[in-house]
């Protein structure tokens, strides 16, 4: 299991929401560029990014984010606001090694039959495509964790496994931001469904103990950690050290 880090944009800067909530910020004294820079320095081949900004529908940030993830040799899972077929494609020709899809997956009944057709010579868009899903006592949220979906999280997972995408971003709202451990038992009951799934967990993680909690489910493909870096809980030191035994047994 590979440990991802997490870095949350808005207004340009590097932040952390409580449970979503956009009245609920936390700002970091640090510039995405450098905190980039700080990952790729200790060997992380691939970070998380999210434009909090782009969630809500704005673009302000969008050229700024682009410009350095042009700049970086790292590998970024990128998400928040992509909700067209033409968004997906201007994210991968930007540099994006993967695209996360959320909303729009779930409003658009075609959106992902449409996404799943889309192939243009050797890229396969559905290979960068990471399914979002928020979910809040086994409900499904969406926009922000602002409106619920009547859809079932199984019937939605097997639904998306149905039209060839297989990786999924699953964050439990309950933990998230709160650094009081992970959704396993949700997790657990996704990796059990089907062997096909490559799930990387989010939300909650608070410590290197939740790491090897999570670690010990034995299919978990990754996590992504944010808060937790920022607070000194865990450090970039033993994320290091942890991703370096995780690619030798991979």
């Amino acid at each position: 299991m590979y440990i991802i880090p997490a870095i949350d944009v808005l207004d340009k800067q590097v932040v952390r929401l409580r449970e979503g909530n956009y009245e609920d910020v936390t700002t970091y004294p640090i510039t995405l560029e450098e905190q980039i820079d700080k990952y790729h320095a200790n060997g992380t081949e691939i970070v998380h990014i999210i434009d909090l900004n782009g969630a809500k529908g704005d673009f302000s940030n969008q050229e700024y984010l682009f410009e350095i993830i042009r700049k970086t040799e790292m590998k970024v899972q990128y998400g928040g606001g992509v909700r067209s077929i033409e968004k997906v494609k201007e994210l991968v020709d930007a540099g994006v090694y993967r695209v996360i899809v959320g909303t729009q997956a779930i409003t658009n009944p075609t959106f992902l039959e449409e996404l799943s057709k889309l192939n243009e010579g050797r890229v396969k868009y559905a290979d960068h495509i990471v399914i979002a899903i928020d979910v809040l006592d086994e409900v499904i949220k969406y926009s922000g964790w602002l409106e619920s979906s009547p859809i079932k999280l199984i019937e939605y997972i097997d639904k998306c496994l149905s039209l060839g995408f297989y990786r999924f971003l699953c964050t439990d709202i309950s933990k998230d931001g709160k650094l009081g451990g992970a959704g396993v038992e949700l997790y657990k009951k996704l990796l059990d469904h089907s062997p096909i799934i490559k799930l990387i967990g989010s939300g909650g993680i608070s410590s290197m103990q939740d790491i090897e909690e999570l670690n010990n489910l034995g299919k978990m493909e990754s996590v992504v950690v944010g808060k937790a870096i920022y607070e000194n809980r865990i450090t970039i030191e033993e994320i290091k050290d942890w991703n370096l035994k995780a690619l030798i047994s991979f």
